[in-house]
């Protein structure tokens, strides 16, 4: 079921889709995957090694749920899995293609962003975190709150406030869908009443390749937008590889800056990555450039181990907080 469009340019919000079962996880690479197969443009000899890639997402998915480990064995499991993964992406699909198209338009097509967007909602599991039993959440990309605002005037016809949401797409979160109600009829009769659902955000994360500077300015400002929007959310820029000098984050609202696998190769060394000659050459030290730069499982486990920490210190109850001595 969806809430119906509202005033012009308001997005609709799937409720089925905001009230998902956390471990019923979204599939954003998995319809990256499968969109790419119905591209008109991409090569006829890049179609096969599409589709093998298809299978081994299957099975990389196939391989995650049938683990049965707990906390941080989990999720040491679950990177060397992604790691395993993320390497058939890189070098199976797009370096070892014999056209450029794939290298070219692999941030346009998201194919190894939506690995990460894919794959973090897997560390959202009570046996990794075992705070989140008996929580109601939803998990994965959404577009989160960030604003509600009023587009009615005194002489409006509609009789009704005209209440609208301003959204942010978030490509990682935990949190819940909330049903909104606006009315100039203090008994919310339905002729005068606007109703809109959205969601709230209370931990996201922006998932980047490469983050640089303009990309950190960017987060800063939408990190301050979802804290107005619920001061009790926590806000993470994750990174594979960083492309800026490091900049302090404390005099923003980004919880913390995380860098997966290190710093970004140099320009120098990328302007030939296009040419397939050149790949087919360099092949070896490309795949061990790689291998030398995983995703790093400490910078996972400080991820989920701040999470945890977040979920642990939460205190919404006030009523006893002289007696407790803080709040």
């Amino acid at each position: 079921m969806s809430v119906p469009k509202g005033n012009a340019g308001e997005e609709t919000v799937d409720v089925a889709e905001a009230k998902r079962d956390p471990l019923r996880r979204p599939s954003p690479h998995g319809d990256k995957l499968r969109e790419l197969l119905k591209n008109p443009k991409v090569p006829v000899l890049d179609r096969p090694k599409v589709q093998e890639l298809l299978e081994h997402y299957e099975n990389w998915i196939a391989r995650m749920s049938s683990l049965d480990s707990q906390g941080e064995e989990r999720v040491r499991e679950l990177v060397d899995l992604l790691n395993e993964y993320k390497l058939r992406v890189e070098i199976d699909l797009i370096w070892d293609s014999d056209n450029s198209f794939l290298h070219r338009q692999k941030g346009q097509l998201k194919l190894d962003n939506s690995v990460l967007e894919e794959w973090f909602p897997w560390l959202i599991d009570p046996v990794i975190m075992p705070e989140l039993r008996d929580i109601e959440l939803a998990v994965g990309p959404a577009k989160a709150f960030a604003a509600a605002y009023f587009q009615s005037v005194l002489t409006d016809v509609s009789g009704k406030p005209r209440l609208a949401i301003r959204s942010k797409d978030q490509d990682f979160t935990i949190g819940r869908p909330v049903f909104m109600k606006a009315s100039f009829d203090p008994g919310f009769g339905a002729p005068a009443t606007d109703d809109q659902l959205t969601y709230l955000a209370y931990i996201a994360a922006e998932l980047k390749t490469n983050l640089d500077k303009t990309m950190f300015q960017e987060a800063s400002a939408t990190s301050h937008d979802l804290k107005i929007a619920a001061p009790g959310s926590h806000y993470f820029l994750i990174c594979e590889y960083l492309d800026m000098t490091p900049i302090r984050s404390a005099g923003t609202d980004i919880t913390e800056v995380l860098v997966l696998r290190g710093k970004r190769t140099g320009s120098q060394h990328r302007k030939n990555h296009s040419d397939a000659e050149y790949r087919r050459m360099n092949r070896d030290v490309y795949v061990e450039q790689l291998r030398s730069a995983p995703i790093r499982l400490g910078v996972v486990q400080r991820f989920v181990d701040r999470v945890r920490a977040i979920l642990q210190h939460q205190i919404d109850d006030l009523s006893d907080a002289a007696e407790r001595g803080y709040f």
